[in-house]
């Protein structure tokens, strides 16, 4: 048995600006980068698992597992700030020859997608938001307890409660499941430097400024919960109010997992979105 088969998380491997980067790849056609949240034990495969095979037969949809997450290398003494992240991900293109895709940021990958496109306007074309950092808030409790995350089922089960609505959806199977993830060797070290206090200068790190943000040209579609318990959809409001060629979609009786909550209604919106007027 391959370690995909075995694992899978584990998809192909490419060398990005020196970092050896794991990443999920799935169907043809133009390029989508999904770029997944920052909770424990995350990779890009189980941010997006539900949403890969929905886009494939139309695009090339692509997951990779950030730099200190997942099963992407973790160099010793790297610096976990927006600019290398960003970095990490424009190195990433470069490897696989994409000039220009389309982007899906999740929440802390929301914040690395905003600033794409704010900073790398020639390789972003239509890029969606899903409970997406990006401008400064107040830290809720539910971001402190992911990133305050130190390894445990019940610590687990407490954020598996903050991320989804419906409590039926942080099942025992995906709690014990996200915390075997978060224990495997290295990575409570890599992302308690990600996320050490404080935790506010942390998130506040993350975000793209103002006047940028009004100067973004791509289109962007903004999707939130409405009972989002880690990032308020407060945030995605004034991103909309910011951005010139934006459009807003909240959903009720949903949580930080749109993704997860509301699969096929999401996954709608975004090929309908991208699919709209003139293609890559």
């Amino acid at each position: 048995m391959s370690a995909t088969e075995a694992n899978p998380e584990i998809g192909q491997m490419i060398e990005a600006g020196g970092i050896a980067t794991n990443y999920i790849i799935d169907g043809s056609g133009p390029p989508i980068i999904l770029i997944h949240g920052s909770g424990p034990g995350v990779t890009g495969y189980a941010n997006w698992r539900a949403v890969l095979p929905r886009l494939a037969p139309c695009y090339t949809a692509i997951a990779p597992d950030v730099v200190g997450f997942g099963y992407t290398e973790r160099p010793k003494g790297f610096s976990y700030t927006l600019d290398n992240w960003v970095g990490h991900i424009t190195a990433f293109m470069d490897a696989l020859g994409i000039e220009k895709a389309h982007f899906v940021g999740n929440s802390f990958g929301g914040a690395i997608s905003l600033a794409l496109a704010a900073r790398h306007p020639d390789r972003v074309d239509k890029f969606v938001l899903m409970g997406a950092a990006g401008l400064p808030f107040p830290i809720t409790p539910g971001l402190e307890a992911v990133w305050g995350y130190s390894p445990s089922l019940d610590a687990m089960a407490e954020l598996m409660g903050y991320f989804a609505h419906n409590p039926a959806l942080a099942s025992p199977e995906i709690v014990e499941s996200r915390y075997r993830a978060s224990i495997r060797p290295g990575y409570q070290e890599a992302f308690a430097a990600m996320f050490s206090a404080s935790r506010q200068a942390k998130l506040d790190a993350l975000a793209t400024p103002e006047d940028a943000i009004r100067d973004i040209r791509s289109e962007a579609l903004i999707i939130h919960g409405r009972e989002d318990r880690v990032v308020p959809y407060e945030v995605s409001l004034q991103m909309h109010r910011l951005m010139p060629k934006s459009q807003l979609h909240l959903f009720g009786e949903c949580g930080h997992w749109t993704q997860v909550e509301k699969t096929a209604e999401f996954c709608g919106l975004l090929l309908n979105f991208f699919s709209a007027g003139q293609s890559l």
